[in-house]
């Protein structure tokens, strides 16, 4: 019995030694770190903003017109070669039914457009004004070949061919849009007989979006490609009270909110759009883009058209300078990402001035707010918005 003791004691004590061994004897090797260098780690930051457009629907027209483009170097180039190669992965085009009054934003122009954007590899958004001219909250004019329709069946039924026979054209070409906006600033009520039309008649006003919607979901259904649609309302305060009584009444399912955010018209100052935004899509489950919007770069008039935007349009902290433009453009994509945004167009950024007339004017009325210099026809730093490498 002692001699099994003593065994034990003995074996304990080895496995003891062999142990005390293990942690105090074992060499220890320190393996030193190695230096990151800040330039190899990748950035893991994502915005939610990953569509940066601009709305290209005048340039045609202005090279027509004479006009040219210079990059930054004062080197001619294709305009849609300038946006593409900036970062612009977007292009937004006006369609107009049948403009009597002049020869561009028809059919035939919008293709040109459309192919011009395709061949830079950037998508299209294709903006169904359904008027013969401008669209805005004050005006959606029925076109005239239509303004003898008064059953709004009649007209539903004429609204859907032309949307899906506009699209079936474009698809013979190889040249159909990823979204498709159902309206422009269709705050009031869509195909009215003559001025903007209050109180809207919901019935009727939902009648003819919905089958405007149906056109789209009809063609993408029968040739099996994903078109999105959109429903474009002017600044983010309106969109609030719209989609909610438009949904009250029945609006079909539809995939964007498009809306025009300009300081100058907007009740929403730069800080408040992140909340409206963010409002949007918790309440109507739908992705938001802001497909208008602009700043100008100086308070001069570069010809005899009035300017749209002037001093009025300007925000504190933010001057009608090249780099003021340039800083709101940055600053507002960064307040639509807080807000989960997930695109911004810049409205007519090309529209410089030329010889050729307007409705209201000679020359551009926009020429104050584009991204060239009217004077060189040079690039500007507003060109630095579509580089991701600023957020």
């Amino acid at each position: 019995m002692k001699r099994l003791s003593f065994i034990v004691c003995l074996f304990a004590l080895l496995i003891f030694s062999v142990s005390g061994c293990r942690e105090d004897d074992a060499e220890v090797i320190d393996t030193p770190e190695v230096p990151v260098d800040p330039d190899d780690e990748e950035d893991d930051t994502e915005i939610s903003v990953t569509y940066f457009g601009a709305d290209l629907s005048y340039v045609n027209e202005m090279e027509d017109c004479g006009g040219v483009y210079n990059n930054a170097a004062g080197e001619e180039a294709d305009p849609f070669v300038l946006f593409k190669e900036a970062g612009a992965n977007l292009v937004r085009v006006r369609l107009w039914h049948d403009p009597q009054w002049t020869n561009y934003s028809d059919f035939e122009d919008v293709r040109k457009t459309i192919e011009r954007a395709k061949l830079q590899n950037m998508e299209v958004l294709l903006d169904f004004h359904y008027s013969d001219t401008w669209a805005d909250p004050e005006n959606q004019v029925i076109p005239e070949a239509w303004n003898h329709i008064e059953d709004t069946e009649i007209l539903a039924d004429s609204l859907y061919n032309y949307t899906y026979s506009t699209l079936f054209r474009l698809l013979e070409e190889d040249l159909l849009p990823e979204i498709v906006q159902v309206g422009n600033e269709i705050n009031s009520e869509i195909l009215a007989p003559g001025v903007a039309t209050w109180p809207i008649n919901w019935e009727r006003n939902i009648q003819l979006i919905n089958s405007g919607l149906k056109a789209v979901d009809d063609f993408s259904g029968d040739h099996n490609i994903e078109i999105e649609t959109m429903l474009h309302i002017a600044q983010p305060e309106n969109a609030l009270w719209w989609f909610e009584a438009a949904e009250e009444n029945g609006l079909k399912a539809y995939d964007w909110i498009g809306i025009s955010y300009y300081p100058v018209w907007s009740n929403y100052g730069l800080e408040e759009v992140s909340g409206a935004v963010q409002e949007l899509k918790q309440t109507y489950g739908k992705r938001v883009m802001v497909v208008e919007t602009a700043y100008p770069h100086t308070l001069e008039d570069a010809d005899s058209a009035n300017n749209n935007i002037g001093q009025n349009a300007l925000i504190p902290d933010y001057e009608a300078s090249p780099e003021g433009q340039r800083q709101y453009l940055i600053d507002l994509v960064k307040k639509l990402d807080e807000g989960g945004a997930e695109g911004l167009i810049y409205w007519e950024p090309a529209w410089i001035s030329t010889n050729c007339n307007t409705l209201w004017g000679q020359g551009s009325h926009w020429d104050n707010a584009t991204f060239f210099d009217a004077e060189t026809s040079k690039a500007l730093p507003a060109f630095d918005f579509f580089d991701r490498n600023n957020y």
